[in-house]
């Protein structure tokens, strides 16, 4: 089976390409999802997972993240072989504030307008082509909109909240909370990714959306994996507070879905993913 991942160098497609064995689609290997002839590669590939995107959710980035996460993903999925499979990246945030409506966020959630970035809104463009082309092109496919997640720092990339954190607190910098850290989130660990990608590949579904997060078994607030990680790294967190306000509050997917038609669980309680990124 050849896989490909696009953005196979940045932060988890660096982590997802060691886990499958992939080859690297990205503009550090010299290839950009906008350039006509790069893309007739991907037809040679079983597996496409589809990273490679542009994530500034600046007013002044919205073209570059229209063409990239939109137009780049077309580019794409017109070159996927039909029959093969085709994982998509894309985010929980397309819910924007409408996920506060519910306590575990399921993927009947409403995505109607309610202020997200071009970056989410783009993201959202880019499902919808996922699902014309799935079906035009035979491909087997699925959209996992990602609670974040977090993995081991690698070259040349930015960190997940997680790891933002976990590096703030090893050089004794203050980490500034929303809400007195009230707000509850559900970071996934990237081998739980790599496995929900495996588990799609492995199943008979040819298509599916499904929130992908550690779910409500291991959600915890800002406070508590600030303290998770001053535990595991054995210095006391500087907690500030922020004025600052996220969208949504709390945010924790409903992951049954991906359990019932993919047979998919977390492994990973964050505990045991933050002795991972500290090892």
């Amino acid at each position: 089976m050849k896989v490909l991942v696009t953005g196979g160098s940045g932060y988890l497609g660096t982590h997802l390409r060691r886990f499958f064995k992939a080859d690297d689609f990205s503009r550090r290997s010299f290839y950009d999802v906008l350039n006509p002839h790069d893309v007739a590669l991907v037809g040679d590939y079983d597996v496409v997972i589809h990273l490679a995107a542009h994530a500034d959710k600046r007013l002044v980035a919205a073209e570059t993240c229209f063409r990239v996460n939109a137009e780049g993903t077309a580019n794409v999925l017109q070159h996927v072989r039909p029959g093969a499979v085709f994982i998509y990246a894309s985010t929980k945030d397309v819910y924007g504030a409408h996920a506060d409506a519910y306590e575990f966020v399921p993927e009947t959630c409403s995505t109607d307008y309610c202020g997200q970035t071009a970056f989410e809104w783009a993201k959202l463009v880019g499902e919808r082509y996922v699902e014309f082309y799935a079906h035009a092109r035979a491909l087997r496919a699925c959209i996992f909109r990602l609670s974040p997640v977090y993995a081991p720092p690698s070259d040349g990339n930015q960190p997940s909240f997680v790891g933002d954190y976990v590096e703030r607190i090893q050089r004794g910098l203050p980490i500034r909370l929303p809400l007195d850290g009230t707000p509850r989130r559900d970071p996934l660990y990237v081998e739980d990714f790599a496995r929900a990608c495996r588990a799609f590949i492995d199943s008979n579904v040819r298509y599916g959306v499904y929130n992908l997060g550690a779910g409500p078994e291991h959600a915890a607030t800002l406070r508590e994996i600030v303290e998770t990680i001053g535990r595991v790294v054995g210095r006391e967190p500087f907690i500030e507070r922020s004025e600052a306000e996220p969208v949504p509050r709390h945010y924790v997917a409903d992951i049954s879905r991906a359990r019932a038609e993919l047979g998919w669980a977390p492994t990973f309680t964050l505990e045991q993913g933050i002795r991972e990124l500290v090892s």
